[in-house]
């Protein structure tokens, strides 16, 4: 199989990228290289013949119709997209452009391209969003999003994605467009670039920083390690109902301060302090996000029970190595802190 990624050099894109090479699907990774992409990201498969690389912007219809006419995909996996909350809150208009606009874009090429085809049987426009779609979750454990939850989403970031989904299902009815969709909880792995929870808590760690808590740290989210993610898509591509959506999470909830102390004691362990002081004492609560989610929490019964997959990694596990690849791959992130925004505190509201 032959498969377009939108936006694979970026986190959940390259894993998406990484995986397929490996599992002998042609690739085609479409990215524009902002600011949080980085083509390090799929350098151990670049070099492969099943590989191809193309420097698009989804905004840009024409570029996409070129793609599409030259490589001639099987199937689209669309993940390209402006992804960080704080981001969105201070300049929305990057995410409705990228993430509406740019998936209209992509849906039209797409339609474009299927219809020449003769409109192919196994042709497949799979998109990936996020759990954020639905909103926030009270704190009784017993509820969770499930892929009949109405959408309510809370920011800019989330509104933007779920429009795009609500413009896929849009062309699945109207024209026939054969599409499937996921919606994932917090990723967390290797490659992760350095502005999201995790890395930061990490590399601020790592440096001697405050490491940064919105609130008092309760909110809860369901974390997937990104690998056990891009195998999940893999599957919903090939074996995915057409027309459904997959809740795709990773069985591991706790709350943010949870997360951080973890990471925490992990790096105790591995890179203790010269001081010989725990990590938790550089703990900062700070203010709010607006807006804040309270919690996020998938029902992954649906993608179990019709696909048969379950996540591999609980948290600890995942975190784990996911420190570890951060203290082994200085060099790959020290090559991103200079990039704009990172290590600054965005999305104030201000």
């Amino acid at each position: 199989m032959k498969i377009l990624v939108t936006g694979g050099a970026g986190f959940i894109g390259s894993a998406v990228v990484r995986r397929a090479v490996a599992a002998g699907h042609a690739v085609v990774n479409l990215d524009a290289l902002t600011y949080a992409a980085c083509l390090e990201n799929v350098a151990m498969v670049a070099d492969h013949a099943n590989y191809a690389f193309e420097q698009v912007d989804i905004r840009d219809r024409a570029a996409l119709d070129r793609v599409f006419a030259q490589h001639q995909p099987d199937a689209v996996m669309h993940l390209a997209a402006e992804s960080h909350v704080d981001r969105s809150i201070d300049g929305p208009g990057d995410f409705i452009e990228t993430n509406i606009t740019g998936t209209f874009n992509m849906l039209e090429a797409a339609r474009k391209y299927w219809l020449e085809a003769g409109r192919p049987d196994a042709f497949r426009f799979h998109h990936i969003s996020t759990d954020e779609v639905y909103g926030s979750l009270p704190a009784d454990p017993s509820v969770q999003f499930t892929e009949e939850t109405a959408y309510d989403p809370r920011s800019p970031y989330s509104a933007s994605k779920a429009a795009s989904d609500h413009l896929v299902r849009a062309w699945a009815e109207t024209y026939g467009l054969p599409v499937v969709l996921t919606n994932c909880s917090n990723n967390y792995g290797p490659f992760h670039f350095p502005e999201k929870l995790v890395p930061v808590v990490i590399l601020n760690a790592l440096a001697g920083k405050a490491l940064p808590i919105y609130g008092d740290g309760s909110n809860v989210r369901d974390w997937l390690y990104v690998e056990d993610h891009a195998d999940a898509l893999l599957l919903v591509l090939q074996q995915g109902v057409l027309g459904r959506s997959y809740n795709i999470g990773g069985e591991n909830e706790c709350s943010n301060l949870e997360l951080v102390e973890t990471l925490c004691a992990i790096l105790d362990a591995k890179r203790p302090r010269a001081d010989g002081q725990p990590y938790k004492d550089q703990i900062t609560f700070v203010t709010d996000r607006p807006g804040h989610d309270a919690r996020y929490a998938i029902d992954p019964s649906r993608i179990r029970e019709e696909l048969g997959w379950r996540p591999s990694v609980t948290v600890e596990e995942g975190l784990e190595r996911t420190v570890q690849w951060y203290l082994d791959n200085e060099r790959w992130w020290r090559a991103l802190q200079n990039r704009s925004g990172v290590g600054e505190r965005l999305g104030t509201g201000k």
